[in-house]
């Protein structure tokens, strides 16, 4: 994605942020800002955006994201786990309604076994309680190359949250589509067991 690309969905998202009055932070490690700087490029972006923690190191994220140091330990910095901590970390530290977090290995270095040059880590959170994840691996593509997708990536996703809460109608559905057979098995069943001992002895 190019930069005129990046910023026309900077633009849409935060026109649909404005028209459903969402606020918006970021979270950024391998990024450096990037997300933020896309977003507030874009004239009259202060009314949708309220901050960006670049949070580079690991004592970063713990003291300004609240990621816990086990979490950092036990999965590492790069990892489904520490961006899931830092999105909900920038959303409780900022009160927003969004937020966005972004973790990986730009490269050219910084690679370990299983974590690879290119892989980064996204995740979203909003204040209605959805949170999203997803997994990258860019090869080594070049850093800057990395780093622009990731932010492509980034405001795709705050796209799709913005656009409004879809994972939470769901599981209602299915509650109430499995609590209807239920109450409309059980009602035939006790009648039929009721009803053919009578019939069996005038037989």
């Amino acid at each position: 994605m190019g930069g005129s690309d990046a910023r026309a969905l900077s633009r849409s998202l935060l026109d649909l942020c404005r028209m459903r009055k969402l606020t918006i932070a970021t979270a950024e490690s391998c990024t450096g800002g990037l997300v933020a700087g896309a977003l507030t490029d874009i004239p009259g972006s202060s009314d949708v955006i309220d901050r960006g923690f670049v949070t580079y190191s690991n004592d970063a994220k713990r003291a300004m994201l609240g990621v816990e140091a086990s979490t950092l330990t036990n999965f590492g910095a790069v990892s489904k786990e520490t961006a899931i901590a830092m999105a909900v970390g920038a959303l409780e530290r900022a009160g927003v309604d969004l937020a966005v977090a972004i973790t990986g290995i730009a490269g050219p270095g910084g690679a370990t076994p299983g974590k690879p040059v290119g892989l980064v880590h996204f995740a979203v959170a909003a204040r209605d309680g959805r949170i999203a994840h997803r997994e990258h691996r860019f090869g080594a593509i070049g850093r800057s190359a990395v780093r622009a997708r990731s932010v492509a990536e980034a405001l795709r996703m705050l796209m799709d949250l913005a656009r409004g809460p879809q994972v939470s109608v769901k599981p209602r559905r299915e509650a109430a589509s499995r609590l209807r057979p239920r109450v409309a098995r059980s009602s035939p069943r006790r009648h039929a067991v009721k009803r053919r001992p009578p019939r069996s002895p005038r037989g």
